[in-house]
């Protein structure tokens, strides 16, 4: 796979999901992540379950392409270690609490002293500006305050998260595209140096049309079940065994599905004329509905409607739908082997490029794991990384220390 990032350096100082997904996107795409961990346990994520063999997959799940380095971030090694690294690279990438890379030294005017280059990636939880600037914000909380699980649920006055961190991981992308933009910018003289989002941002942003209904009209949307809002059929429909989901999006694909379900004369029942008389009436025509596709199993009704050009689809769980045929033609699943030699099966990013799927190169790496490696490549030598290890200001995990006696024995 072409790889558009090759050459471009991401110290990547986030934790948990917005960040590393961010930083997880470029590593597709060809960037070198330099992970920076902190000695205390390093990304908080690694203590989250679930949990393999002691491994955690919530870890694992966004960060495939990247090394690890552990420092002691407040110590003035550490702190010397990571101005290097900082200097040499073209992005930073943080999702700390506003203030925090201020804490640990790094100030907006000596990240322009290290390097006048660099690209400061952020996410926050409300943003650069307001009474909430400063409060942490994690998916869930923003989900609430932001709408998005006042539109979430079976009905009228229920909320619901979303069964993802959505607001995080959008956060994430939102980010990556701010931060590819900033590279694209040296073109035409506009690189801004720092790039932000906030998932109170980026959560509100996903609200489509159901923030421009709130907007425009005053009127709040609430929960429509597994329908859709405002289109109708347009959701989960009960079949002879389980249900499925259908999207009728136009009058072409209704005049066909009412057809193909033997239900002709609904096209001109006058409660079903229009799309809007169909959304209207929702609850007598997915009467009707699934009325008619009782009369067959679900397996025989998605390729009969799916084959009639109208969206359809079985509702799976994640473990069908990994297993999926489609998921194997894409060559989503890539099975891997962390350093340790446990394997590890993972999702490979989304993006293609000129036909070609992202790749994972390596998997996510221990704590530490290239701590050395890094050290080493910056000059230091196998006495200097050994004296660090033993004061705690480095952590150097087991594939970073043998590289680092490695080296040593070639010197």
């Amino acid at each position: 796979m072409l790889k558009p990032l090759r050459g471009i350096t991401v110290i990547d100082l986030s934790r948990a999901l917005a960040g590393p997904y961010c930083t997880a996107l470029l590593a597709d795409m060809g960037a070198r992540i330099i992970k920076v961990e902190s000695v205390n346990g390093g990304d908080t994520a690694r203590q989250w379950p679930p949990f393999q063999d002691g491994h955690s997959l919530y870890f694992d799940s966004v960060n495939r392409n990247k090394v690890s380095v552990c420092l002691d971030f407040y110590s003035e090694e550490g702190r010397d270690i990571l101005s290097g690294l900082i200097a040499d690279a073209d992005v930073l990438v943080e999702n700390f609490k506003p203030g925090t890379l201020d804490k640990m030294g790094f100030t907006a005017s000596r990240l322009e002293e290290l390097n006048p280059g660099l690209v400061l990636g952020s996410v926050t939880g409300f943003g650069n500006t307001g009474p909430l600037k400063d409060d942490a914000g994690l998916d869930q909380v923003i989900q609430g305050m932001s709408g998005l699980m006042s539109v979430t649920g079976p009905g009228p006055g229920s909320a619901y998260r979303v069964g993802v961190p959505i607001v995080d991981i959008t956060s994430g992308m939102i980010c990556a595209f701010g931060i590819v933009s900033a590279l694209l910018g040296a073109r035409n003289g506009e690189r801004p140096s720092r790039v932000s989002t906030s998932l109170l941002e980026t959560a509100l942003n996903l609200s489509a049309f159901q923030g421009q209904k709130a907007l425009s009209l005053g009127e709040a949307p609430t929960p429509q079940g597994n329908n859709h809002p405002v289109i109708s059929p347009y959701g989960m429909f009960a079949t002879a065994t389980e249900s499925i989901n259908i999207a009728v999006g136009s009058d072409k694909q209704w005049r066909a599905f009412c057809g193909l379900l033997g239900i002709a004369s609904a096209v001109d029942d006058p409660r079903f004329v229009t799309g809007a008389d169909r959304s209207a009436n929702r609850d007598q025509l997915t009467e009707l509905i699934e009325t008619a596709l009782s009369s067959k199993p679900a397996t025989e009704w998605v390729p009969l409607i799916s084959q009639a050009g109208i969206p359809c689809g079985p509702i799976y769980d994640y473990t069908q739908a990994l297993a999926s045929e489609q998921v194997a033609a894409l060559g989503l699943v890539q099975q891997r082997q962390r350093r340790d030699g446990s394997p590890l099966p993972l999702l490979r990013g989304p993006l293609s490029l000129d036909g070609e799927a992202s790749e994972i190169l390596s998997p996510p790496p221990l704590l530490g794991e290239h701590t050395a490696e890094v050290l080493l490549e910056r000059g230091m030598t196998h006495d200097d990384v050994t004296r660090l290890e033993r004061e705690g200001r480095v952590v150097c995990g087991p594939a970073s220390a043998q590289v680092s006696e490695t080296i040593g024995a070639q010197r």
